[in-house]
Protein backbone atom coordinates (compact mmCIF):
# COMPACT_ATOMS: atom_id res chain seq x y z
CA UNK A 1 0.00 0.00 0.00
CA UNK A 2 1.09 3.46 -0.87
CA UNK A 3 2.14 5.82 1.77
CA UNK A 4 1.84 8.95 3.04
CA UNK A 5 3.56 10.88 6.33
CA UNK A 6 2.05 14.37 6.95
CA UNK A 7 3.32 16.28 9.92
CA UNK A 8 0.59 18.40 11.48
CA UNK A 9 2.28 21.75 12.07
CA UNK A 10 0.61 24.69 14.20
CA UNK A 11 3.46 27.19 14.54
CA UNK A 12 3.55 26.60 18.57
CA UNK A 13 6.55 25.19 20.25
CA UNK A 14 5.68 21.46 20.12
CA UNK A 15 4.85 20.94 16.53
CA UNK A 16 7.72 23.04 15.91
CA UNK A 17 10.68 20.73 17.96
CA UNK A 18 8.52 17.77 16.41
CA UNK A 19 9.34 18.91 12.92
CA UNK A 20 12.90 19.85 13.10
CA UNK A 21 13.54 17.13 15.51
CA UNK A 22 11.59 14.84 12.63
CA UNK A 23 14.20 15.99 10.33
CA UNK A 24 17.33 16.01 12.17
CA UNK A 25 16.59 12.04 12.72
CA UNK A 26 16.25 11.41 8.65
CA UNK A 27 12.29 10.37 9.27
CA UNK A 28 9.65 10.47 6.36
CA UNK A 29 7.93 13.43 5.52
CA UNK A 30 6.05 13.34 2.76
CA UNK A 31 3.80 16.69 3.67
CA UNK A 32 4.12 19.31 6.24
CA UNK A 33 0.13 20.75 6.67
CA UNK A 34 -0.51 23.93 8.87
CA UNK A 35 -4.30 24.90 9.53
CA UNK A 36 -4.52 28.56 9.33
CA UNK A 37 -6.96 29.80 11.41
CA UNK A 38 -6.75 33.30 10.51
CA UNK A 39 -6.42 34.46 13.78
CA UNK A 40 -3.10 33.59 14.56
CA UNK A 41 -0.76 36.26 16.04
CA UNK A 42 1.30 38.16 13.34
CA UNK A 43 4.45 37.07 15.19
CA UNK A 44 3.51 33.41 13.98
CA UNK A 45 3.14 33.89 10.84
CA UNK A 46 6.53 35.29 10.43
CA UNK A 47 7.69 32.15 12.52
CA UNK A 48 6.20 29.70 9.77
CA UNK A 49 7.52 31.77 7.06
CA UNK A 50 10.93 31.63 8.59
CA UNK A 51 10.44 28.03 9.23
CA UNK A 52 9.85 27.17 5.84
CA UNK A 53 12.81 29.00 4.91
CA UNK A 54 15.05 27.47 7.41
CA UNK A 55 14.03 24.25 6.34
CA UNK A 56 13.83 24.48 2.76
CA UNK A 57 10.55 22.62 2.59
CA UNK A 58 7.03 24.27 1.64
CA UNK A 59 4.59 23.88 4.43
CA UNK A 60 0.72 23.45 3.03
CA UNK A 61 -1.18 26.30 4.26
CA UNK A 62 -5.02 25.15 4.81
CA UNK A 63 -7.84 27.19 5.17
CA UNK A 64 -11.49 26.75 6.11
CA UNK A 65 -14.25 28.11 3.67
CA UNK A 66 -15.21 30.83 5.81
CA UNK A 67 -13.37 32.99 8.17
CA UNK A 68 -13.23 32.73 12.01
CA UNK A 69 -15.48 36.58 12.08
CA UNK A 70 -18.07 35.27 9.35
CA UNK A 71 -18.68 32.14 11.38
CA UNK A 72 -19.32 33.97 14.46
CA UNK A 73 -20.58 36.89 13.57
CA UNK A 74 -22.60 36.86 10.12
CA UNK A 75 -23.10 32.86 9.44
CA UNK A 76 -27.03 32.03 9.26
CA UNK A 77 -27.94 28.90 11.56
CA UNK A 78 -30.81 26.97 10.71
CA UNK A 79 -32.70 28.34 14.54
CA UNK A 80 -32.46 31.68 12.70
CA UNK A 81 -29.71 33.09 15.07
CA UNK A 82 -27.02 34.95 13.58
CA UNK A 83 -23.27 33.60 14.15
CA UNK A 84 -21.97 31.25 16.11
CA UNK A 85 -20.69 34.08 18.85
CA UNK A 86 -17.68 33.40 20.81
CA UNK A 87 -16.59 29.63 21.50
CA UNK A 88 -16.44 28.53 24.96
CA UNK A 89 -15.16 25.28 26.69
CA UNK A 90 -18.49 23.37 25.77
CA UNK A 91 -18.99 24.57 22.31
CA UNK A 92 -15.77 24.62 20.83
CA UNK A 93 -17.07 24.88 17.24
CA UNK A 94 -14.14 27.05 16.13
CA UNK A 95 -11.71 24.18 16.72
CA UNK A 96 -14.16 21.86 14.57
CA UNK A 97 -14.73 24.24 11.60
CA UNK A 98 -11.25 25.89 11.23
CA UNK A 99 -9.23 22.79 11.84
CA UNK A 100 -9.92 19.17 12.57
CA UNK A 101 -13.17 19.37 9.26
CA UNK A 102 -10.23 21.06 7.48
CA UNK A 103 -7.56 18.45 7.89
CA UNK A 104 -9.93 15.84 7.24
CA UNK A 105 -11.62 17.00 4.30
CA UNK A 106 -8.05 17.43 2.60
CA UNK A 107 -6.14 14.07 3.81
CA UNK A 108 -9.79 12.46 2.22
CA UNK A 109 -8.24 12.74 -1.02
CA UNK A 110 -4.90 10.29 -0.53
CA UNK A 111 -7.46 7.80 1.64
CA UNK A 112 -9.57 8.32 -2.10
CA UNK A 113 -6.25 7.56 -3.67
CA UNK A 114 -5.59 4.09 -1.45
CA UNK A 115 -3.01 6.11 0.28
CA UNK A 116 -2.10 4.97 3.82
CA UNK A 117 -2.18 8.31 5.79
CA UNK A 118 0.12 8.54 8.97
CA UNK A 119 -0.21 11.92 11.05
CA UNK A 120 2.42 13.13 13.46
CA UNK A 121 1.21 15.62 16.08
CA UNK A 122 3.08 17.77 18.38
CA UNK A 123 1.92 16.40 21.56
CA UNK A 124 4.55 16.17 24.31
CA UNK A 125 4.61 13.32 27.66
CA UNK A 126 3.11 16.48 30.14
CA UNK A 127 0.28 16.48 27.76
CA UNK A 128 0.09 12.80 26.88
CA UNK A 129 -3.61 12.57 28.07
CA UNK A 130 -4.24 14.31 25.09
CA UNK A 131 -3.16 11.87 22.85
CA UNK A 132 -5.21 9.40 24.07
CA UNK A 133 -8.27 10.43 22.11
CA UNK A 134 -6.48 9.39 18.88
CA UNK A 135 -5.58 5.51 19.65
CA UNK A 136 -7.54 4.01 17.05
CA UNK A 137 -6.36 6.04 14.26
CA UNK A 138 -3.26 6.45 12.44
CA UNK A 139 -1.38 9.22 14.64
CA UNK A 140 1.68 8.90 16.01
CA UNK A 141 3.35 11.30 19.09
CA UNK A 142 7.09 11.21 18.59
CA UNK A 143 7.76 13.82 21.29
CA UNK A 144 5.86 10.93 23.89
CA UNK A 145 7.66 8.54 22.57
CA UNK A 146 11.29 10.51 22.89
CA UNK A 147 10.46 11.72 26.41
CA UNK A 148 10.45 15.52 25.66
CA UNK A 149 8.07 17.84 28.00
CA UNK A 150 6.97 21.21 26.66
CA UNK A 151 9.76 23.13 28.57
CA UNK A 152 11.92 20.74 26.48
CA UNK A 153 10.38 21.60 23.51
CA UNK A 154 10.65 25.23 23.74
CA UNK A 155 14.70 25.25 24.65
CA UNK A 156 15.17 23.21 21.76
CA UNK A 157 13.82 25.90 19.43
CA UNK A 158 15.58 28.50 21.36
CA UNK A 159 18.71 26.88 21.13
CA UNK A 160 17.93 26.71 17.02
CA UNK A 161 17.50 30.54 17.33
CA UNK A 162 13.17 30.53 17.24
CA UNK A 163 12.06 33.11 19.38
CA UNK A 164 8.58 33.85 18.04
CA UNK A 165 9.35 37.33 18.51
CA UNK A 166 8.96 37.00 22.36
CA UNK A 167 5.19 35.34 22.28
CA UNK A 168 6.30 32.48 24.55
CA UNK A 169 7.66 34.94 27.11
CA UNK A 170 4.75 36.90 27.17
CA UNK A 171 2.06 33.88 26.88
CA UNK A 172 2.05 30.50 28.18
CA UNK A 173 0.31 29.18 25.32
CA UNK A 174 0.30 30.69 21.79
CA UNK A 175 -2.87 30.12 19.87
CA UNK A 176 -5.68 32.35 18.51
CA UNK A 177 -5.42 35.47 20.07
CA UNK A 178 -9.22 36.16 20.78
CA UNK A 179 -9.79 32.63 22.34
CA UNK A 180 -12.10 33.65 25.19
CA UNK A 181 -10.29 30.34 26.80
CA UNK A 182 -7.24 32.07 27.59
CA UNK A 183 -6.04 32.87 31.66
CA UNK A 184 -6.37 36.31 33.00
CA UNK A 185 -2.59 36.26 32.80
CA UNK A 186 -2.84 35.86 29.40
CA UNK A 187 -5.15 38.38 28.64
CA UNK A 188 -3.30 41.21 30.24
CA UNK A 189 -0.20 40.34 27.73
CA UNK A 190 -2.14 40.23 25.05
CA UNK A 191 -3.95 43.53 26.60
CA UNK A 192 -0.04 44.74 27.36
CA UNK A 193 1.49 44.00 24.32
CA UNK A 194 -0.62 43.78 21.72
CA UNK A 195 -3.27 46.30 22.18
CA UNK A 196 -4.51 46.83 18.04
CA UNK A 197 -5.63 43.49 18.74
CA UNK A 198 -7.09 44.10 22.23
CA UNK A 199 -8.97 47.05 20.56
CA UNK A 200 -10.08 44.16 17.36
CA UNK A 201 -11.42 41.68 20.38
CA UNK A 202 -13.55 44.89 22.08
CA UNK A 203 -15.11 45.37 18.69
CA UNK A 204 -15.63 41.84 18.05
CA UNK A 205 -17.60 41.50 21.78
CA UNK A 206 -19.59 44.10 20.42
CA UNK A 207 -20.88 42.50 17.54
CA UNK A 208 -21.48 39.19 19.19
CA UNK A 209 -24.48 37.86 20.94
CA UNK A 210 -22.71 36.19 23.73
CA UNK A 211 -20.27 38.04 25.93
CA UNK A 212 -16.10 37.08 26.22
CA UNK A 213 -16.38 35.94 29.14
CA UNK A 214 -18.49 35.74 32.20
CA UNK A 215 -17.00 36.70 35.53
CA UNK A 216 -15.55 40.21 33.53
CA UNK A 217 -16.22 42.78 31.01
CA UNK A 218 -13.50 43.71 28.62
CA UNK A 219 -13.60 47.25 30.15
CA UNK A 220 -13.39 45.73 33.57
CA UNK A 221 -10.40 43.53 32.88
CA UNK A 222 -8.92 46.75 31.21
CA UNK A 223 -9.04 48.48 34.51
CA UNK A 224 -7.93 45.35 36.28
CA UNK A 225 -4.89 45.28 33.86
CA UNK A 226 -4.12 48.32 34.49
CA UNK A 227 -3.95 48.72 37.94
CA UNK A 228 -1.78 45.79 38.16
CA UNK A 229 0.67 46.97 34.98
CA UNK A 230 1.01 50.21 37.09
CA UNK A 231 1.88 48.34 40.42
CA UNK A 232 4.16 46.38 38.63
CA UNK A 233 6.02 49.35 37.36
CA UNK A 234 6.33 50.97 39.94
CA UNK A 235 7.69 47.94 42.22
CA UNK A 236 10.21 47.47 39.41
CA UNK A 237 11.35 51.37 40.20
CA UNK A 238 11.06 51.05 43.69
CA UNK A 239 13.94 48.21 43.32
CA UNK A 240 16.12 50.23 40.64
Amino acid sequence: MKEKHIVSFSGGKDSTCLLLKMIEKNMQIDEIIMCDTGMEFPEMYEHVDKVSKMINRKITILKAEKSFEHMMLEHKKRNGKIGYAWPSMMNRWCTSYLKKDVVRRYLRQYEKQSFKVTEYHGIALDEAHRAEKNKEKNVKYPLIEWGLIEKDCLSYCYFKGLNWNGLYKQFKRVSCWCCPLQSLRELKSLYKYHRPLWEQLKDMDKQSWNKFRLDYTLEQLEERFNKEIWWEEHQIKMCI
